[in-house]
């Protein structure tokens, strides 16, 4: 199954893409469209299923650029390189044709932008720490020295770990606040636990920067709580797994 911006997908040339874990290749804790280079899946079946979201989204293998995510807030602007590696970044942007930007998310964020009118496109991945970090400010500034106006900027935010599922502790709580004056309306006490939620967190953020309602979409789905469909790091963690796979997040600029 996959997941599309409806909004992005109406933009000429330009299509979006949020895939679910199945009909992939890989078995076991990772079934099936495993796409997390960094697991410790077979790379033969993480290579393969790469391979099948390329042929999927009609891009070339070798144009599907992948990145080294390590919760930061670092974007790398993909116009100035022509050699294709994987690099450490959470962010991508690019205004060049005939390439695609994945994300790799297992709770976290996969947020894809595109730019209506200049067809720039971009492609993020988003925890608390990037968000709480100012990966989404950087990814802002990245569109407006390209010249991009921020009304023209259509955002899909993907599925991501729900409110519900997102257990924090007071800590957690605190380093929101340091840098969040209206921190109070992300976070929820139920029977003396307290609940984070981090696609209202993220969404807000945009709003703030410029982005209007209107063209920010949602694919509301939680990844904790959908097996069936998502990859999830906190339901590996209670299910005392040893590692998880990761869905991938694509959007083209053909």
């Amino acid at each position: 199954m996959i997941f599309y911006s409806r909004k992005i997908n109406k933009i000429k040339g330009i299509k979006s893409f949020f895939f679910s874990r199945n009909n992939g290749q890989s078995k076991g804790i990772y079934k099936s469209l495993n796409c997390g280079i960094g697991s410790n899946d077979k790379k033969k079946n993480v290579i393969n299923n790469i391979k099948i979201v390329a042929k999927k989204i009609n891009s070339k293998f070798s144009n599907l650029i992948l990145l080294r995510q390590h919760h930061s807030n670092k974007i790398i602007n993909f116009d100035n390189f022509l050699i294709k590696k994987r690099y450490k970044a959470d962010g991508i942007i690019t205004s060049v044709p005939k390439f695609s930007l994945g994300i790799l998310t297992a709770d976290c964020v996969p947020i894809l932008v595109a730019d209506k009118e200049n067809k720039i496109i971009a492609a993020i991945h988003s925890g608390w720490k990037g968000a709480n970090s100012g990966i989404i400010e950087n990814l802002i500034k990245k569109f407006k020295e390209k010249k991009s106006k921020i009304s023209n900027l259509i955002v899909a935010i993907g599925p991501c770990i729900a409110k519900k599922n997102y257990e924090v502790q007071k800590d957690f709580v605190n380093k929101i606040k340091l840098k969040n004056k209206n921190f109070k309306k992300y976070f929820t006490n139920n029977n003396k636990k307290i609940y984070f939620n981090l696609r209202l967190f993220v969404n807000d953020k945009f709003l703030r920067l410029g982005v209007l309602k209107n063209n920010i979409e949602h694919i509301n789905k939680d990844t904790y709580g959908d097996y069936k469909n998502f990859f999830s790091y906190r339901r590996s963690l209670h299910n005392n797994e040893s590692d998880y796979g990761r869905c991938i997040s694509a959007i083209c600029r053909y």
